[in-house]
């Protein structure tokens, strides 16, 4: 089978749990489509976000910045408790929380993304930036199923 290439070597993989801060619900529905068979949570503020981290257990977590319609305006705002990066900041206080994830920063604001990451990084998480035009291969990559 395996000279003929017939043989499939590809293993199904266990369902893995999921969390999502991001306030578009379109894209709610984008991340129910690629982790069907997965337990996903989903919330679009920051507050139910951290009620939401404190008692849930993720393998995956995914983060967008910009969570108010005026954050898409620009970064010039003193908002920073309404955004991603109030997460950002509470999981680095929270060292003990989430500390196998990984962790994906996918907002199309690469210029707040990358503190996102860098605060992150402070608590030695495994955390990265992907833009969210790329981030179905990114998904693919890290969860094949």
């Amino acid at each position: 089978m395996i000279k003929f290439g017939l043989a499939k070597f590809d293993a199904e993989r266990t369902p893995i749990s999921v969390f999502l801060l991001d306030d578009d619900r379109r894209r709610h529905r984008w991340f129910e489509k690629r982790f069907h068979g997965d337990a996903i949570d989903i919330v679009e503020t920051v507050e139910d976000a951290k009620k939401v981290l404190e008692r849930g257990s993720y393998d995956a977590i995914f983060l967008d910045h910009d969570l108010l319609p005026h954050h898409y305006e620009s970064n010039d705002h003193t908002d920073y408790a309404n955004t991603g990066y109030a997460i950002a900041e509470w999981l680095t206080e929270r060292a003990d929380l989430h500390r196998a994830a990984t962790i994906i920063v996918h907002t199309r604001n690469a210029d707040a993304a990358i503190p996102m990451v860098q605060k992150l990084r402070e608590s030695g998480r495994n955390v990265e930036y992907c833009a969210f035009p790329m981030l179905d291969l990114k998904i693919r990559h890290y969860w094949k199923r």
